[in-house]
Formats: C-alpha cells, sequence, structure tokens
C-alpha cells in the first residue's frame, strides 16, 4: 500500500479542516481501506465561539457522508469537553449518547455526528482515521489473531478485542490505551473490527495509517496469504432470465417489497461460490460487523429462499425472545446468495444498494480466502454480529427513513429510449425510483445516465435476437422486469399509398410491429413474475383513430400495435400483467421534428411555428415530459385497476373526439 499524500494538491487546502477533508478523501480513494461510507475521521481544532470563549471543537465525520466524497461540511463540530466528560460517565445508552452529540454541536445543520466520537475525543491527538482495512479485518479474523498483531506491530498499536461500537466501545479503547499506550505507539487496532491511526498533522495521521496497513499485507504476503487462488475461467453461456425473475420473486415476497437482484458473473464470485467447502467458511458471518447491516448475517446457499426465511426467523425468536415486544424483525429476506450456476448476487432495496452489497461481499470473500490460506476463516461470534443487526441506532435509521419512491425496487425497460418520448420515460420512471433498462439502436444509450440504477445497451427493435439478449442482460443486471414501456418506433417521410414501396412498408413494420411483437412475447414470463405485477404501456399514435394521408405505413404499423395491446391485454389479465396505451400528437420536441420540418409544416397551414406546436382545442403545447409523465403513471397505483385503456395526449383534437 503506497501513500497517495501530493503536496501540490495539499496546498490547496490551507486550513486544519481543510487538510481534514483531503486525507478523508485520500483514504476514501482506497476501497481496500473504507468502503461505502465506513471508516471515519477527525481533527481537533481551537475557536473562539460566540461570546469569545475559545473551546475546543472535534470535528468528525458526520453520519452518512462518504469519505471519498466528502466535504467540509460532512464534519460534525462537537464541544471536546463535553465529549470528555461523557467518557468519564460509568453508562451511557446509544440513543443518550446520539443526543448528547446532537445537542452539544456548534452548528445546528450540521449532520449527526459519528457514533464514535467520544472514542476519537479520547485519543489525545490532533488527527485521528480509523479504517477497515481489508488486511487488518482479515488477520484478526483468524484462530491467534491478537497475537499476529502483537507480532507485527509489537508496542506501536494499542490492541482492543471486539466491542460493538458505540460508548462501550469508547470506554474499552480509553481503558486499553491508558494500559498499552507507550512512546512508541501510533495506532490502535480493533480486534474484528479496524485499525486507528493518529498524529499531530493530517499528514502523519494519514501515512501512519498506510504505513500500518501496508506492514498487514507484507506479512499476508510472507505467509503465503496475500495472492488469491487463481480463479477458474467463467464460460457462462446458459440464460438465466427467468431462474434470476424467479428467484427475485420470491425474495421480494420474503422481502414484502420489490427488491433488486443484481448478478455477478465475475471468475472471483463464480468460483468461490463453487467450492467444495463453501458452506464451512461462508456460514460464520460476514467480515466485520460493520458489514452486516447491508449484507445480514449469512448469505443464502443455493435458492431455497424459503428455507433461509425459516432459519433467520427461527434465530431471531431465539436470541430475541423478547424483541417482539421492543422491536420489529427485519425483514428476513436474503442480501446475499451464492448459486453454484447463477454466482453471486447482491440484493438491494435499489440498485445502489445492491452495488453496495456486491462491493462488499467481494471484499468479504478475499478477506475470508486469505484468512483461510493463513490458518483458517473464524468470524465473531453470532450474537455479537446479531447484536449489531438489532442494534438501537440502526433501527432507529431505519425507522427514520421515510416512504421510498413510487417505483423503488422495480424495474423498468424502455425501448427507443435515447432521445424524445423515450428518453423522457427513462428519465421520469428513474426519478420515481425505478431501476430502468433503455434500449436504442445508438450507440449514445450506453452513456444516457452514469448511475447504479440505469443500464443502456445497444438494440435494434427490429431483431428479435437482440431483444433476447437485452433482457437477459436487463435481468442480470436487476434481477427482473415489473414495466415495459414500447416506444421504439420509426416515421418514413410522408408517402402515399400510390407511392409506397413494399421495402419500406416492411421497414416500418419490422420495428414499429413486428419488434413490439416479439419484446412482448418475450418479456411476457417476465412480466408475469413481476412481484408488484407486470405493466406494459405502448407508445401509440393519434394516427390510429385519425390517420392523415401520406402516413399509410406509420398508421398502420401504430393501429396494428394497438391491436396488439388490446389482444395482450385479454390474455395477460389473468396473470396479473396491466397493458394500455397512449396516444400522443404533435410531441415536437423529438429528433424527427427538426427546426426546418417545423417551419414547412407551419406555413403549409399558414401559421406560426407556435401557433402550430398548439394547434389543439386546449392550445397547449404537448412535450415529451408530458407523455412520460403519463406513461409513469399509466404503471402507477392510480391506474392499478386499469387495462386496454386507449389515452390521447394531444391536447384535444377535433377528428379524435
Amino acid at each position: 500500500m503506497k501513500s497517495l499524500w501530493n503536496d501540490e494538491q495539499a496546498r490547496e487546502y490551507d486550513d486544519d479542516l481543510g487538510l481534514r477533508v483531503y486525507t478523508s478523501r485520500l483514504l476514501g480513494q482506497d476501497p481496500s481501506l473504507v468502503l461505502h461510507g465506513g471508516g471515519n475521521t477527525s481533527v481537533k481544532i481551537r475557536e473562539t465561539n460566540i461570546l469569545g470563549q475559545e473551546e475546543t471543537i472535534l470535528y468528525v465525520k458526520g453520519s452518512g457522508w462518504d469519505l471519498a466524497s466528502i466535504e467540509r461540511e460532512g464534519f460534525s463540530p462537537v464541544r471536546l469537553d463535553h465529549l470528555l466528560a461523557l467518557a468519564r460517565l460509568e453508562s451511557l445508552s446509544d440513543p443518550q449518547m446520539v443526543n448528547e452529540l446532537k445537542t452539544h454541536m456548534t452548528r445546528a445543520s450540521a449532520p449527526t455526528p459519528s457514533v464514535e466520537a467520544i472514542l476519537h475525543a479520547t485519543l489525545p491527538y490532533k488527527y485521528v482515521d480509523h479504517t477497515h482495512a481489508d488486511a487488518i479485518v482479515t488477520i484478526t479474523n483468524t484462530e491467534g489473531g491478537a497475537d499476529r498483531i502483537r507480532e507485527i506491530y509489537g508496542d506501536e498499536v494499542v490492541i482492543v478485542p471486539y466491542v460493538m461500537p458505540g460508548f462501550d466501545l469508547a470506554r474499552a479503547c480509553a481503558r486499553c490505551f491508558a494500559e498499552q499506550a507507550g512512546p512508541r505507539t501510533i495506532g490502535m487496532v480493533l480486534l474484528n473490527h479496524g485499525i486507528f491511526s493518529f498524529g499531530d498533522d493530517a499528514r502523519q495521521s494519514y501515512e501512519r495509517m498506510i504505513a500500518l496497513v501496508d506492514r498487514a499485507e507484507h506479512y499476508l504476503q510472507r505467509q503465503g496469504a496475500w495472492d488469491l487462488p487463481a480463479p477458474e475461467a467463467v464460460t457462462d453461456v446458459h440464460p438465466h432470465a427467468l431462474e434470476l425473475a424467479e428467484l427475485r420473486a420470491r425474495v421480494s415476497e420474503a422481502a414484502g417489497r420489490p427488491m433488486i437482484v443484481r448478478q455477478s458473473r465475475d471468475p472471483l464470485s463464480t468460483t468461490f461460490a463453487a467450492r467444495d467447502d463453501l458452506e464451512a467458511i461462508s456460514q460464520q458471518g460476514p467480515a466485520t460487523p460493520d458489514h452486516v447491516i447491508r449484507t445480514k448475517r449469512l448469505p443464502l446457499l443455493g435458492r431455497d429462499v424459503e428455507a433461509y426465511v425459516r432459519a433467520y426467523t427461527a434465530y431471531f425468536e431465539a436470541h430475541a425472545p423478547h424483541a417482539k415486544d421492543e422491536k420489529t424483525m427485519l425483514d428476513p429476506a436474503p442480501r446475499v446468495i451464492l448459486d453454484r450456476e447463477l454466482g453471486q448476487l447482491s440484493v438491494g432495496k435499489t440498485a445502489r444498494d445492491a452495488v453496495i452489497v456486491e462491493d462488499i461481499y467481494r471484499h468479504t470473500i478475499e478477506v475470508i480466502l486469505r484468512a483461510e490460506a493463513l490458518g483458517g476463516f473464524r468470524a465473531l461470534p453470532a450474537q455479537d454480529i446479531f447484536d449489531v443487526e438489532y442494534w438501537d441506532l440502526e433501527q432507529a435509521k431505519l425507522r427514520q427513513g421515510g416512504k421510498p419512491p413510487q417505483f423503488s425496487g422495480e424495474i423498468a425497460l424502455v425501448t427507443g429510449a435515447a432521445s424524445g418520448i423515450g428518453k423522457a420515460c427513462v428519465d421520469a420512471l428513474l426519478a420515481q425510483g425505478a431501476a430502468v433498462v433503455g434500449l436504442d439502436v445508438n450507440p449514445a444509450i450506453t452513456e444516457l445516465h452514469a448511475r447504479p440504477d440505469y443500464y443502456g445497451v445497444v438494440c435494434d427493435a427490429a431483431d428479435p435476437e437482440q431483444l433476447a439478449n437485452a433482457l437477459e442482460l436487463g435481468v442480470r443486471r436487476f434481477g427482473g422486469l415489473d414495466m415495459l414501456v414500447i416506444n421504439a418506433g420509426i416515421f418514413p417521410g410522408g408517402r402515399r399509398i400510390a407511392e409506397l414501396d413494399l421495402a419500406t412498408w416492411r421497414k416500418v413494420m419490422a420495428v414499429n410491429l413486428d419488434g413490439a411483437m416479439s419484446l412482448m412475447s418475450q418479456a411476457h414470463p417476465l412480466l408475469k413474475r413481476a412481484p408488484g405485477g407486470g405493466r406494459v404501456v405502448v407508445i401509440g399514435s393519434k394516427n390510429v383513430p385519425a390517420p392523415g394521408p401520406g402516413a399509410a405505413a406509420y398508421s398502420a404499423s401504430k393501429a396494428a400495435l394497438t391491436q396488439l395491446a388490446r389482444v395482450a391485454a385479454l390474455e395477460w389479465g389473468s396473470d396479473g400483467i396491466r397493458v394500455n396505451v397512449l396516444h400522443p400528437d404533435a410531441v415536437f420536441d423529438t429528433g424527427i421534428w427538426t427546426e426546418e420540418v417545423l417551419a414547412s409544416r407551419a406555413a403549409h397551414y399558414g401559421m406560426t411555428v407556435e401557433e402550430y406546436k398548439t394547434k389543439n382545442l386546449l392550445r397547449t403545447e404537448v412535450s415529451s415530459r408530458d407523455v412520460a409523465a403519463l406513461a409513469a403513471a399509466l404503471c402507477g397505483p392510480l391506474f392499478a385497476k386499469t387495462t386496454a385503456a386507449q389515452v390521447p395526449v394531444d391536447g384535444g383534437n377535433e377528428r379524435v373526439i
């Protein structure tokens, strides 16, 4: 492990808190040190308050901030004297502790301070860094881990037995520090938890962390426990979409809400999931209890979700016999699934949650494999892990989570998604919490959004094989399909029937009708397994009820598509799938309506462009976002009892009415 300190970059931060931000970000850049909000850092600064009195303020990482991207505002300023006074108490409940931390900040708008604020306060150093370094967690999760730490560091680190984070951990660290610290002390190792470093300036504290972890990594190298076993090559060609959708449906049922299930088929995950000793090495618990909130106590081996739920419930009742009176059991659905054929599956309430679970468990795999090579992985006792999962503070976070977005945990697929109505549908569904797969022949579809809940696939909507591949990729990314928006279509230049060639006719039908039929047919078994019932929205056209001259191919294709949707509604109603059609008109913010075309059509009617855009009964302009908003609404609870509807989005058209 190497220091990332850069003098030129550091000069951009001209005060103590700024340098605290800088080195925190350096730590956050390395996932082998901290993952997704893990770890915390602090700095003690003398300040003058509004009364002109000098006091020392502990700036400690606030809840909800990630070290990789933390800003000055992410540090919570807490009065140090009060924290030290709290540390002298004999006992303090976690809710009381949080209240004391929040009520003794100097900035009311600051985030809730880290639960380890008192621990940071008791360490007599200006800067304190704390990480969950993989190398440290690996070594301390083996038999005799404490002895190995002494062998590596001697008297340079204080060793603290595992204690759950909070007030008791702060007292334990203060006691161990008083007993063990000496002039050579530069760090502190919390067994099965992580490591602290400290110093008089930001660089010293940071580089001590890097040096300490580097020594642990070199120890693993010397013991032949650093290089991971060579994974087997992945030669998977078997389609998994239906299996994943079925498994997701059962996981969602156990969770009581739709869930995202993300498949990992990389060589490391796949090889680990196929190990003969998987049950022995994976069923002890997580690498550190800090991960249990995301990944749960144990992964599911295989696909028997119901057996996992029974075991989880039984364990809860056995280890918390009075818990039903005091707290509610967390949903018993697994968060990690290891299957010989499917590989590693990561489960989350959102796509981002599933990515976090995937990242954490990948690091867990590496920790387990290295610990096995070092002498055998030994996780904490199950009760310690259970206590963290049902920790008062974590329960409070869950209760304060608020109502999730409408489509949280659900998956939508939108065709023709790179521009116009399709792009607007993607945006509308993302805004309401859905994970979205966007398909388009335009390669720009892959870069439409850079976020974990969006996946763009280049796909020709007229090619059944490409559509099948896109569905497979989408299900592997998110786990299933709940909503399908069929928007892809082409509109050839105005051409009367007498001038319409068969090749143009067939091309329009291939995209607008044949491709839609193929996609609906292939998507049906996935939609049938949607936890909340499948939904299909077909983007039709005003030309269905009111065709115009010169648009025979387009009008006929959209009319046939509408009829196809009506038949689908008849056939799929018993599967809980609803199918509805939108008929937009005069949506001018799409690719086919250039300024030149608009001007030409407006002149044809003797109108200005603005008059032409609003030539409907309501004299209003219809935008792609208007159509997308209604498409999203048709997928939502407001239309839960509506199927086979044809809804105009045209501002009122005399010919239709």
